[in-house]
């Protein structure tokens, strides 16, 4: 197995909770997926298989066709379904959401670099950094295009959670920006998340020295783990988040009981 690393999903789960991330990225406890997370799961595979073919064919009754395969595939990986999930209605819902992407984009005009792009990369003090990418796209000039898709709303002004949410979001397309700076060294010049849900673009556009005090910010909170990986001290933090954590029966902060700290991993994929 691979070394420890820093992702952007397992780096968020540390900054809302540390115990969490030890839930998560070192007891690996199982969770059930939720019927939102399997619609994106659906629509995100079908979306790679878009690009897959050739522009001319990357219409929008083949985006449809392929939301029945992208399920298939699915279920082969991960047959275990929420209790009580109406499989017709999430298909149809993800159906919804690509028939708008055409709103958004018109995936016939360009041709992205790579979909679903596994990225590695070691920073200068060893830690090493690793995620996946929905879409990267470079035009003729060489400037480079980040994409993420996101099934559902784009965060609003109002309200504490919303905005916890759009935080979350760039911070996960800044990690993939740092990410990119260091494996091509080039500056990614645009971070764009499509929201599907209500068919909204939110671009950013990050400069070289915000991204090098995000770097730092990357390598403080790896080194934060590893504190915490060393001694075992992964301490709860509340929060209007937790809610919809499916651990509480084992948190001390609810009056649960973790298991046993299995200790840091000598080689995971954290």
């Amino acid at each position: 197995m691979s070394r420890p690393a820093l992702s952007p999903s397992r780096a968020a789960d540390f900054k809302q909770c540390p115990l969490l991330y030890r839930f998560r990225a070192i007891d690996r406890l199982p969770e059930p997926s939720s019927a939102a997370q399997l619609r994106g799961s659906v629509v995100h595979g079908a979306l790679e298989r878009l690009y897959a073919l050739p522009a001319a064919q990357r219409g929008p009754e083949t985006a449809q066709a392929l939301v029945a395969p992208a399920w298939e595939h699915l279920l082969s990986t991960d047959p275990e379904l929420p209790a009580g999930l109406d499989a017709e209605q999430l298909l149809a819902e993800a159906r919804k959401l690509l028939a708008g992407y055409y709103r958004l984009e018109d995936p016939r005009r360009f041709d992205p670099q790579s979909c679903e792009q596994r990225i590695e990369v070691e920073l200068a003090d060893g830690t090493l950094l690793r995620g996946f990418v929905d879409r990267i796209d470079v035009a003729a000039t060489g400037a480079l295009r980040v994409v993420d898709y996101k099934t559902g709303r784009a965060p609003s002004s109002t309200g504490r959670l919303s905005e916890a949410n759009e935080a979350k979001a760039l911070f996960q397309m800044k990690f993939y920006a740092v990410a990119l700076l260091r494996s091509r060294e080039v500056l990614p010049a645009r971070l764009r998340l499509i929201y599907l849900a209500d068919r909204q673009l939110l671009d950013y556009t990050p400069d070289h020295a915000e991204l090098l005090r995000f770097e730092r910010t990357l390598i403080a909170i790896w080194q934060a783990i590893q504190h915490a990986g060393a001694t075992g001290d992964f301490r709860p933090q509340p929060s209007r988040l937790c809610g919809w954590c499916a651990h509480q029966a084992l948190c001390p902060a609810f009056g649960g009981t973790p298991p046993p700290y299995p200790g840091w991993p000598a080689a995971s994929a954290a």
